[in-house]
């Protein structure tokens, strides 16, 4: 395994922000990540995991210690009674396992279609999109411990997987290093329909859409809101949905009613969304001032969709934080609701 030094990480991102790794290696096996593990704790050095780099926001100090990029790939599958199982090493693009998952015409995935990354991301922040997320087909994930040095497969329910979250990314945050997820997956199963922008995509089909209908649907819909990453499109240089959606209490959402009955404007109401008490922080967004195509010089709001900030040219990491800082003070002022950022932020 080769070790660089000072390896920019802005490349490895698709939001193109972030200084260099003080050293930087990619592991394409296990006993690779084991050997760079070693390498960081003999130097003691601070170790940052890299994925896809689609979730990320890296400071324009870039890391002082050890990038270890996992470059494990291949997919396999096998037949597990009603249900088909697939192992996909971390490092594998995730959208390229959506795609395989579909060709074998296996449901669960097929709404996470387009979304930037690889595979070992996916359990990390609990994936959704369209109304799924990889916890309802994550049969277990196989991690390398740094506490013992161990590889541990910890099963669904030890991921401790709720909204956007899991044990990766809380409790245990630090502690493990995803090699491989195994999924469970539906043979033949029924596409999953029910945000409004695909069943609007469907309207007047008079047969039942295919997996592989459903996963085009998406693909196409992403690329309407600057979702998929089209190469020289400056509104998919982005980190994806910089806020989560809201959680709301019954008391809040009684609260945010009536600020938006005072503005006379009414929340949007989605069931996939209602259904766990959330709203969206696209909404609360446009509504406090930041329409699509805001821009502060070289960072602004998307074109295609107003949860994306995106990267006009040079921007740097302080002036991302500092435009997403500007979104957070303006909503909470306005509809009293602290939004909370989805990426990951490196090296601040």
């Amino acid at each position: 395994m080769i070790i660089q030094e000072n390896v920019v990480l802005a490349p490895l991102t698709t939001f193109k922000v972030g200084g260099p790794a003080r050293y930087f290696a990619e592991a394409r096996s296990i006993a690779e990540v084991s050997e760079a593990v070693a390498f960081a704790r003999g130097r003691s050095l601070k170790l940052f995991v890299l994925g896809g780099g689609s979730n990320l926001v890296v400071s324009d100090a870039g890391w002082p210690g050890l990038v270890l990029k996992i470059g494990i790939t291949g997919i396999d599958s096998r037949r597990d009674g009603e249900r088909e199982i697939f192992e996909a090493g971390a490092g594998e693009e995730w959208d390229k396992f959506v795609a395989y998952s579909v060709a074998h015409n296996c449901a669960g995935v097929e709404c996470l279609s387009g979304i930037p990354g690889s595979v070992g991301g996916t359990p990390v922040q609990n994936v959704g999109a369209y109304g799924q997320e990889v916890s309802a087909t994550i049969e277990s994930v196989m991690a390398l411990d740094l506490r013992d040095g161990q590889l541990h497969e910890l099963c669904n329910e030890a991921c401790g997987f709720k909204y956007r979250t899991s044990i990766f990314n809380t409790t245990e945050h630090g502690r493990y290093i995803i090699v491989k997820v195994t999924y469970a997956l539906q043979p033949g199963g029924d596409a999953f329909i029910a945000y409004a922008d695909l069943k609007k995509y469907f309207a007047g089909w008079n047969e039942k859409p295919a997996l592989a209908n459903v996963r085009d649907a998406v693909r196409k819909i992403r690329a309407g809101k600057g979702m998929l990453i089209v190469p020289g499109d400056d509104d998919c240089r982005s980190a994806g949905s910089f806020f989560k959606n809201p959680v709301l209490t019954g008391e809040q959402y009684e609260e945010l009613s009536k600020r938006a009955a005072a503005k006379k404007l009414q929340i949007p109401s989605y069931p996939a969304l209602d259904a766990q008490r959330k709203i969206s922080a696209a909404w609360l967004v446009e509504h406090s001032g930041f329409s699509r195509g805001y821009g502060q010089g070289s960072v602004g709001i998307s074109r295609k969709h107003a949860l994306a900030i995106v990267n006009r040219g040079e921007a740097s990491a302080a002036e991302v934080l500092a435009f997403q800082e500007e979104i957070k003070t303006r909503v909470k002022e306005i509809w009293g609701i602290a939004l909370e950022p989805e990426p990951v932020f490196v090296g601040f």
